[in-house]
């Protein structure tokens, strides 16, 4: 591998997306953000839905940057969120802009749905935890209102695979991103129509489903890969796991809490847990939970800032070793956290007594160590190998505090980084298609010689 290769990622999530561009030379690589964009939402008549076609322009102009500077990429991967999806009529056109998650319009559609599946019989038949806004969800819900475009659509296509689609015009379902809809038979890996049929959803716009690494078209004469389309896929790929003896972390807003393992786990016990299953490269299952993470603290710096109080990261640290043995814990799970006008007062309130700013940090940093831990345990009722090591990827990698907390919370040792995970197993899969490297585990070894990752010790 003495050539050289550049591969362009777009990353794409819920509040913004970034090209970023990789160099791949010899046994190394390294990477370059480029371009930066917003994910943007548009509300119209009550409903919210995502301006892909302006993703799709940022798309464009980033290339069109790198052409001015003579830059080329070898090719071009995507990776956004899941659940979402755009409906494409017989013309090939773009019938109105996807309807975004966010959308309160599934509030109460599950409990619809199990009128004619019930709850546990769905999570058996798909593996998925139950999510209102699941994309069964939000296909039997339009259903019911009579949407327009979905009657209309000949093709349905996920976020990932709709922005490939503007750029090739070419149609295709790439399977990590597939999988987290809720419609999937994770284990025949391909989707279960008869359950949709029983729902009232069509089926007939359900494209075959591909793997990641297959060739969507070309746009400009570059060729654009279906990557594994879903960020987490994306994410867990770039884990530089020397064996499969770990748990990961995929920390940001969400933290992510998983293993990896050969085929789904399907029980009463991880239905009751509410873990869901969803697939990741090569073949493998990613078996994970979601944990509240760094939202809480957002949220907190949100009404800070609002205050006249803008804390850094290094501030809130700071702060959170001077409340290092404040006793108050809070369960981040917990629904009075996932929307609240006020993130300090409600966690003032759920402690029982009004907190500092410092009180509130150290909390909030406890309580997500302290909940890693239970869902750790978790996964080792589960997992068919031990568990002897803790890889946190994403954003949240680089909070040292946390993650020394965590390691002293869960007893094994926490290696931290790549913070740049889902654009790293974007471009590692693009090279996978280029043939530069041959699995996932060379793609490891690689991002584990390449990448400067730190191992915190309980």
């Amino acid at each position: 591998m003495a050539d050289k290769h550049v591969f362009l990622a777009f990353d794409c999530g819920a509040t913004s997306g970034r090209g970023v561009l990789s160099t791949f030379e010899g046994e190394s690589f390294r990477m370059e953000e480029v371009y930066r964009f917003p994910s943007e939402m548009v509300r119209k008549d009550g409903r919210m839905y995502w301006d892909v076609l302006k993703m799709r322009d940022h798309f464009v102009a980033c290339v069109e940057q790198l052409e001015q500077k003579g830059i080329r990429p070898d090719s071009i991967g995507i990776d956004t969120w899941g659940v979402d999806f755009g409906c494409i009529g017989a013309d090939g056109s773009l019938l109105g802009l996807p309807r975004c998650y966010r959308d309160p319009y599934t509030v109460g559609i599950p409990e619809k749905v199990y009128e004619t599946v019930p709850r546990g019989e769905l999570y058996e038949r798909t593996g998925i935890q139950i999510m209102n806004f699941n994309t069964i969800f939000q296909l039997f819900a339009q259903t019911r209102e009579g949407d327009a475009a979905l009657k209309d659509a000949a093709a349905i296509l996920f976020m990932p695979d709709l922005l490939s689609y503007l750029l090739t015009g070419n149609k295709v379902c790439e399977y990590t991103d597939a999988s987290t809809s809720g419609m999937m038979d994770q284990k025949t890996r391909q989707f279960n129509k008869g359950l949709l049929k029983e729902l009232g959803i069509r089926t007939d716009m359900l494209l075959p489903i591909v793997q990641p690494g297959t060739k969507v078209g070309e746009f400009k004469g570059i060729p654009v890969i279906a990557v594994a389309g879903h960020d987490t896929a994306s994410a867990i790929a770039a884990v530089p796991a020397a064996d499969e003896n770990f748990a990961y972390l995929s920390s940001g807003t969400w933290s992510l809490m998983g293993i990896e393992v050969p085929s789904p786990i399907i029980s009463k016990e991880s239905a009751r847990l509410n873990f869901t299953n969803e697939g990741g490269i090569e073949g493998t299952t990613r078996f994970l939970k979601n944990i509240t993470g760094m939202w809480l603290l957002e949220e907190c710096r949100r009404i800070w800032k609002a205050e006249g109080k803008d804390y850094s990261y290094p501030e809130l640290m700071a702060m959170a070793r001077a409340e290092r043995d404040f006793p108050g814990r809070i369960n981040p799970d917990d629904p009075r956290f996932a929307a609240p006008e006020n993130m300090v007062s409600v966690i003032s309130s759920a402690v029982g007594k009004s907190l500092t700013d410092s009180q509130i940090v150290s909390c909030i940093y406890h309580s997500l160590a302290d909940r890693y831990k239970e869902v750790l345990d978790m996964l080792r009722s589960f997992a068919p190998f031990e568990i002897e090591k803790l890889h946190i990827i994403g954003g949240g990698s680089a909070n040292e505090l946390l993650n020394q907390w965590t390691a002293e919370s869960i007893g094994i040792p926490v290696v931290a980084g790549p913070t740049e995970a889902t654009a790293i197993g974007n471009v590692m899969i693009q090279a996978q298609a280029a043939g530069l490297v041959k699995d996932r585990w060379e793609m490891r070894r690689m991002i584990a010689e390449t990448v400067k990752v730190k191992t915190y010790r309980p």
